[in-house]
């Protein structure tokens, strides 16, 4: 399985009583599949995966598997604590119909440098699907360095790297160094508003959680980099800054809450899904915050 191009983290729908709504998150497949997306990354950070139980991780995969049918590579972020747990995570997705399964380094739990390398070892000695390592220091509290992602490449333990560490020399060294290596690794970008940058740089593509309100722009503004048609990519990009703005309206919220509760209610006011409604105990936006996105939403062509 290779990675690139737009790869959506994909919001997972609510009802306003906190259940799974699988027939927006039908309708959320469809906008991004019909925008021309490369892949489809279920139950990360924008998926919200933290506030699922296991079951209804399961019915989103097996509900995306299903609407998806083949059509993109689908790969499914099985966060949990340890190695073991998430090997349980990881078979029970590859039989719902994940093609890949995203892998952090151990959560909560206290792992050095010569063991977080063990981590990945037994996870993907274990699982029968390709392993993608997550680089999101800001929710796992470790870095994984370019040196140690090409050693777990080299063993054959990984196939792509999602960095949404925000570091970008570390990423630019990374990108080098798997050149120079004969390019084991897809690597992609988590960073909304530098997609350009880190295509010119040589990223295979990028993971933009903002994707899931305007996907055609991230498609557009891909397909315009790898035709070096810079400024081009670099118009579209400015435009998609001024969209991702929405993540600002919502102000002194925690992180969890403000990003991706103005994605949630963008993508209501657009139709994509029925309501923008947050898992327990975080806060959707209240009716000013609402109209506040809906503005952005003209400002840059959106209705």
């Amino acid at each position: 399985m290779n990675l690139s191009g737009i790869v959506p983290p994909v919001i997972t729908p609510l009802h306003p009583d906190g259940a799974l709504d699988l027939d927006s998150l039908d309708r959320l497949l469809e906008h991004l599949i019909e925008a021309g997306v490369s892949g489809l990354f279920l139950l990360g950070s924008s998926g919200q995966v933290a506030y699922l139980t296991d079951a209804q991780r399961d019915h989103v995969i097996a509900r995306a598997a299903r609407t998806v049918n083949g059509r993109l590579p689908l790969v499914v972020g099985t966060v949990d604590f340890t190695a073991h747990r998430i090997i349980e995570q990881a078979r029970r997705a590859a039989d719902l119909g994940a093609e890949g399964v995203v892998v952090t380094a151990p959560l909560y739990a206290l792992n050095d440098t010569g063991e977080i390398p063990r981590h990945f070892e037994l996870i993907a000695t274990a699982v029968p699907v390709p392993v993608l390592a997550y680089d999101v220091p800001v929710r796992v509290g470790v870095k994984l360095s370019p040196d140690l992602l090409l050693d777990l490449a080299a063993e054959g333990w990984i196939k792509a790297v999602k960095d949404s560490s925000g570091d970008d020399v570390s990423f630019r060294r990374l990108v080098a160094r798997n050149e120079e290596l004969g390019h084991p690794l897809d690597l992609l970008t988590g960073h909304e508003i530098m997609c350009d940058g880190m295509a010119l740089l040589g990223a295979d593509g990028a993971v933009p959680g903002l994707a899931n309100v305007d996907p055609a722009g991230y498609v557009r503004l891909w397909q315009a980099a790898q035709a070096c048609d810079w400024q081009a990519a670099r118009a579209e990009q400015q435009r998609l800054e001024r969209l991702f703005r929405i993540v600002t309206v919502p102000a002194g919220r925690s992180g969890d809450s403000g990003g991706i509760g103005a994605f949630k209610s963008a993508m209501a006011l657009l139709g994509i899904i029925a309501s923008p409604a947050m898992p327990e105990p975080l806060r959707g936006l209240d009716a000013a915050e609402t109209r506040a996105v809906g503005q952005i939403l003209a400002e840059v062509g959106l209705q």
